[in-house]
Parts: structure tokens; C-alpha cells; sequence
């Protein structure tokens, strides 16, 4: 057995079936990420509402009525 190999069994306890695998909980470290992504997606959702609230949008006139419209405005007064 070489020294790398000795150093990884003992620094990775859980590599070996030393662990009851019905009890493995994601844990602190899992509510954490959860929580982070959790605010990530909230504060996106916030700043796009507040960005689709400042779009004016206008939508132009097509062409073809554009040209029906322009003679009858100008035969109207």
C-alpha cells in the first residue's frame, strides 16, 4: 500500500460503508445552499418585475395602414 493511498483511507472515513446510509441528511450545509438559491431566485424575480414595469412599449403601425391612413387624414379637414 503506497503512502497516497494510506493518507486517502484515512482522511476519507466515509469512502467505506462506516456510515448508516439510511440516515444521511443533506444538513446544515444542504439548508444553507438551499436557502442562498432560494434568495438568488426571489431577488431575480424582483428585479425582472421591476424591469418589465419600466418598458413603454409601443408597438408602431404597420405599413400597409400606415398608407390607408395617410390619405384619409390629409382629405379629413
Amino acid at each position: 500500500m503506497s503512502a497516497t493511498q494510506a493518507a486517502l483511507t484515512e482522511l476519507l472515513p466515509l469512502a467505506g460503508d462506516t456510515f448508516d446510509k439510511n440516515k444521511v441528511t443533506p444538513g446544515v450545509l444542504g439548508f444553507i445552499v438551499f436557502a442562498a438559491l432560494a434568495l438568488a431566485v426571489w431577488g431575480l424575480m424582483k428585479s425582472m418585475s421591476r424591469h418589465m414595469g419600466r418598458v413603454d412599449f409601443k408597438e408602431a403601425p404597420e405599413a400597409g395602414a400606415a398608407a390607408v391612413a395617410a390619405p384619409a387624414a390629409e382629405k379629413a379637414p
